[in-house]
């Protein structure tokens, strides 16, 4: 084929129109995931303005789908609620000393299971995949955590969250992806397997790192069961999702708290009610972590296409 006659293609392909069907198909693609979209928002938009509008009007369900009376009273009297600061001191660092150890042992597993010299690699890497597909159930967990002397103790929340093995195999998959070539001129070069991994590996898997993490960071950020029965004796040591499980048991009990002693306080202006208290302990709970997922948006949805390209 001639110049013309490409440049003539080149033209026509710049030119391309839509099909009728093709069109359709993309409004109806958009139409839906928008309608998706809106549904999964709703229920976090709906709870955010009935904590700030008027109490009483959202006692009696007049607020639907925008605030009336904005005001932010709910969240200052908050601060009445002394344990809550605690909780959140608690969670924040499970959060981040849990989610950190477990980013690096995946990373660091991840990357011995693909070295072809490790001993034995085939049966060490099967014996951590099997454990997904097993569990001994609650009673023998707690047992075991008893044995080990990880009940009243903050260590509890750290220790048994390290090794996460679909973490593991993602971590693995995705080192699988990068040349093979990095680390033969590496260990050419004299440079030892941790040396590889810290300089070569690490940096070069940051996306599927920053993917595991956001999975970390929630799983650490929700989890209560962990707190509910391993912690009885030990307030202190209480998680905010613990506490926001108890207080909406108890509502009307916080209820109480947050009303009483305020004297002039601004929270006084508006009457609080156990749908209100409800509301407001579980947005609190929850603002913080939803903020974590758009800082990481660009690595989460790199690291986890690329890490699922293999099996």
């Amino acid at each position: 084929m001639n110049s013309k006659g490409l440049s003539v293609r080149n033209v026509r392909r710049s030119g391309y129109r839509k099909s009728p069907g093709e069109v359709i198909f993309d409004v109806i693609n958009v139409t839906m995931f928008t309608i998706f979209m809106l549904l999964c928002i709703f229920p976090f938009y709906y709870l955010f303005i009935n904590t700030i509008s008027n109490n009483d009007l959202v006692l009696k369900g007049a607020v639907t789908y925008y605030p009336i009376g904005i005001n932010f009273s709910n969240y200052i009297a908050l601060k009445e609620v002394n344990d809550l600061g605690n909780a959140f001191i608690v969670t924040v660092t499970r959060t981040i000393f849990g989610t950190a150890l477990m980013v690096f042992a995946s990373a660091l597993a991840g990357y011995l299971v693909t070295r072809k010299k490790l001993w034995k690699r085939s049966f060490w890497y099967r014996y951590l995949v099997i454990t997904m597909y097993f569990n001994a159930g609650l009673i023998p967990w707690y047992m075991n955590m008893v044995m080990l002397g990880l009940t009243e103790n903050y260590m509890a929340y750290i220790i048994p969250g390290i090794v996460a093995p679909f973490n593991i195999i993602l971590v693995k998959t995705y080192i699988e992806s990068i040349p093979g070539e990095l680390e033969e001129s590496a260990f050419i070069d004299g440079a030892s397997t941790f040396t590889i991994f810290r300089k070569i590996i690490w940096p070069l898997s940051k996306p599927i790192l920053a993917t595991i993490a956001v999975f970390g960071a929630v799983g650490n950020w929700n989890s209560f069961q962990d707190s509910l029965i391993l912690m009885k004796s030990s307030p202190h040591l209480f998680t905010l999702q613990h506490r926001l499980y108890f207080y909406l048991v108890k509502a009307s009990d916080l209820e109480a708290l947050m009303s009483g002693g305020t004297g002039t306080n601004v929270a006084l202006e508006n009457t609080l009610n156990s749908k209100v208290v409800k509301y407001t302990i579980a947005m609190a709970t929850t603002i913080p972590i939803l903020l974590v997922y758009p800082i990481m948006q660009k690595h989460f949805v790199k690291g986890i296409m690329l890490g699922a390209i293999k099996g």
